[in-house]
């Protein structure tokens, strides 16, 4: 399955489908890339056996790789130094390639480095997670963490290509396809109510690893991505949609210190289902379309905050919701929902409105 990305710059291919590893390089020709030298950057948790499959593609001589331990601590400008460091030693130029294997956390910093080393190099995204696959590889958004939080250093830069193949899904634990559902799940709250009901069937076998439904949520999906971000590549109005859930989410994570506990898909689940509990207790989203999505995130078993915090945990939410990069005016911006598929912009809130909510579901 193949869509393309159109933005006001460039254009790209996103490629969904199974043992893409084994002819990527006549891909990357057929796409017109004609780089001489690529650098693979992959993650330390990708099979060895699918980093061997890529390289027997290449010849020798052109390709360099380094292998990374990718994480939330490791996603800095130390990092990117690193990948810059080879690019410098091997004299890259603009019209080589980095080529980047891994999940969301490799492919935000091996574009990041792809979009500033010589102001910008052809970037191969390989996205190896589900929520990679169905998320973060596609619209161009890269960057790093700082001490002052999530992504707070980065570019949009858009890739050359994407190349999602679904032989990488079949390591993932179960943690990790939950994972990329909630992205999943988040595309089809915000834009189409026969997709979200497609899920409500069919997740279990989703999650199961069901090769015919799992390529088509993940091509669905990036579908409704795309759209968005062909709307609004920079982030100035529509693709603000995008965040549904992510506000909560990130402020989660940063609160438990980005570690295994919680994920940043089980972030997102967690924030999805707050901004759903938010929007019903302003009587914005619908009583019915509530039920719906209120059941569903309780059959996957991310409904409950008290597993993750305690009450004295609201205060550090709440600061790090407020250094949310989209906020204005020293309130907290976050995107609602008035139904399936009706998602509600700009809507902004005083902290201590959100203090008190948060205190409904943490105790």
């Amino acid at each position: 399955m193949k869509l393309k990305v159109k933005t006001n710059k460039n254009s790209y291919s996103v490629i969904v489908g199974k043992n893409l590893c084994s002819k990527i390089d006549k891909i990357i020709f057929k796409e017109g890339i004609r780089s001489q030298k690529f650098l693979l950057i992959y993650d330390s948790k990708v099979p060895t056996q699918m980093i061997k499959s890529i390289l027997r593609r290449f010849n020798k001589k052109e390709i360099e790789k380094k292998k990374i331990v990718f994480n939330e601590k490791s996603k800095n400008l130390k990092t990117v130094s690193s990948i810059i460091k080879i690019l410098e030693e091997k004299n890259f130029s603009r019209n080589d390639c980095l080529i980047s294997v891994g999940g969301g956390i490799c492919g935000d910093v091996s574009g990041f480095a792809s979009s500033i080393f010589k102001r910008g190099l052809n970037f191969i995204n390989l996205p190896t997670t589900l929520l990679s696959q169905v998320d973060s590889s596609i619209g161009g958004k890269t960057g790093i963490n700082s001490l002052s939080g999530k992504n707070m250093i980065g570019s949009f830069y858009q890739p050359s290509l994407v190349i999602s193949d679904i032989n990488f899904l079949k390591s993932l634990p179960r943690k990790e396809m939950i994972c990329g559902y909630a992205e999943i799940l988040k595309h089809s709250l915000i834009k189409n109510e026969i997709f979200f009901k497609f899920l409500k069937r069919n997740f279990i076998k989703i999650l199961n690893h069901n090769h015919k439904l799992l390529e088509r949520a993940i091509y669905k999906s990036c579908i409704i991505k795309k759209e968005v971000v062909e709307k609004d590549e920079k982030e100035k109005n529509i693709r603000k949609v995008l965040n549904l859930g992510h506000t909560f989410a990130h402020a989660y994570e940063a609160t438990i210190g980005y570690n295994k506990r919680l994920n940043h898909g089980e972030a997102v689940l967690l924030g999805i289902m707050s901004a759903v509990e938010f929007s019903h207790q302003k009587n914005i989203l619908k009583k019915d379309d509530y039920k719906q999505i209120h059941d569903h995130l309780k059959k996957l078993n991310y409904y409950n905050l008290n597993r993750y915090f305690k009450s004295n945990d609201i205060s550090k939410i709440i600061f790090y919701m407020k250094q949310d990069k989209k906020n204005k005016d020293n309130k907290i911006n976050l995107i609602l929902l008035k139904g399936i598929a009706k998602p509600l912009l700009n809507k902004s809130f005083k902290g201590n409105s959100i203090k008190s909510f948060l205190k409904n579901l943490i105790y």
